[in-house]
């Protein structure tokens, strides 16, 4: 019983490893290394002018709008368009003639009537091989892709580097007749692209990680069984 015990156990992890396909995309929102390695920029608490008539501190009167602080907020608008055009063309074309000639061959002592009859029998009986071939070979191929992706989502300043620059990142989700969506975003952006209404666009965004998914019904209707993924992980044509 023990031993029938083990074998069903090695048989889930042995199963259940293999059930991940090496072509499932995955993405992790860990910020690069340096990110970390970087020490963050110390806070100035200090206020030279404390009686100023405009205030000063953490929420003054008259201030920029826009996020310069940690846990402050930026609206990020993501537009990614990817356009892929490719044509090509192979012409290969080789030909080859042997030939071979047999025949009788007179010796160079021999008198002029022999040689003249030699070659008279070679014209007329001589024997020829010849062979001959030709490859030609034309090929083309032509992709052309298109993708498109706009949303947009509301990301956290998470750590200033000394640089001045910001690491950011965000996410959301979306429950919608049982369907969820998730869209998270992380990357370093640099605060003079964010504009006067706090939004920067994703092409400013260094490092950027986009991943958006969908969960429910329909993603499970349109994912292949773990079978079939292990079956095609180790078929080999």
């Amino acid at each position: 019983m023990r031993v029938f015990l083990s074998f069903l156990s090695l048989s889930i992890i042995f199963f259940s490893g293999c059930s991940t396909h090496p072509a499932d995309p995955k993405i992790t929102m860990a910020p690069p290394e340096y990110v970390e390695q970087i020490p963050p920029k110390q806070a100035n608490n200090v206020i030279s002018n404390p009686g100023s008539l405009f205030g000063k501190g953490e929420n003054p009167l008259f201030s920029d709008l826009k996020a310069m602080n940690p846990n402050d907020i930026v609206t990020v608008v993501i537009s990614e368009v990817t356009n892929q055009s490719s044509t090509g063309a192979k012409t290969i074309s080789n030909e080859n003639s042997n030939k071979l000639g047999a025949g009788l061959m007179a010796p160079t002592t021999a008198s002029g009537l022999v040689n003249k009859a030699s070659n008279e029998f070679n014209n007329n009986f001589g024997i020829e091989f010849s062979a001959g071939s030709s490859n030609d070979y034309t090929g083309s191929g032509s992709n052309t892709r298109k993708e498109s992706f706009t949303t947009t989502i509301s990301a956290r300043i998470i750590k200033i580097l000394r640089n001045g620059n910001y690491f950011i990142e965000g996410s959301r989700e979306l429950l919608i007749n049982g369907e969820k969506q998730i869209i998270q975003i992380s990357g370093v952006i640099r605060p003079y692209d964010i504009d006067q209404t706090n939004t920067i666009n994703s092409k400013y965004i260094a490092d950027a990680k986009i991943l958006y998914k969908t969960e429910g019904e329909i993603d499970q209707a349109t994912k292949k069984p773990w079978g079939s993924k292990f079956v095609e992980s180790i078929w080999p044509f």
